[in-house]
């Protein structure tokens, strides 16, 4: 879109900011009753014959359009990361719950990693254990997208979801 600011022989077809069309007319005239009014000339359809614009707010319509793509992007669902220990005590894990509820009711995906140093990794079905429990307990909310699953020596993950 252009705006057409300042006067130059022509035909244009106006159309005014209600939507509606008022006619075939100079360029100079149409001008002339956007500033009457307040608002930009603005050339909508260059292609056409003769060229079609119409009375609008400029600054008003790019802000508006601005606004619309930030919210679209604003849906974009995130992946949001909770690490637990197979040592992670009962209180830590009900705050690590109300965090993923939180993480889930906002629409993002919860990573649950689970940690295991040293010694215990002789001690897997531990870690296995609190993850389905940590699942079991958000099932109201969320389901499990990836079942609990080991990841090199050390690190065993689980993906939840919104239902």
């Amino acid at each position: 879109m252009r705006v057409i600011d300042r006067p130059r022989p022509g035909l244009i077809r106006l159309i005014d900011e209600n939507g509606e069309q008022v006619g075939v007319m100079q360029i100079i005239e149409a001008l002339a009753i956007g500033s009457d009014r307040g608002l930009d000339l603005v050339e909508v359809a260059p292609q056409s014959d003769p060229p079609i614009c119409k009375l609008m707010d400029y600054g008003k319509y790019k802000y508006q359009q601005k606004k619309k793509t930030h919210k679209q992007k604003k849906t974009v669902t995130r992946r949001k990361e909770i690490k637990l220990r197979p040592k992670t005590d009962e209180h830590d894990l009900q705050v690590k719950l109300g965090h993923a509820r939180r993480f889930i009711e906002k629409g993002h995906k919860v990573l649950v990693t689970m940690v295991f140093r040293g010694r215990e990794t002789v001690h897997l079905d531990l870690g296995k254990q609190l993850m389905t429990k940590f699942a079991d307990t958000l099932m109201d909310i969320a389901k499990v997208e990836q079942l609990p699953a080991r990841e090199g020596r050390n690190r065993m993950n689980m993906v939840l979801t919104a239902k």
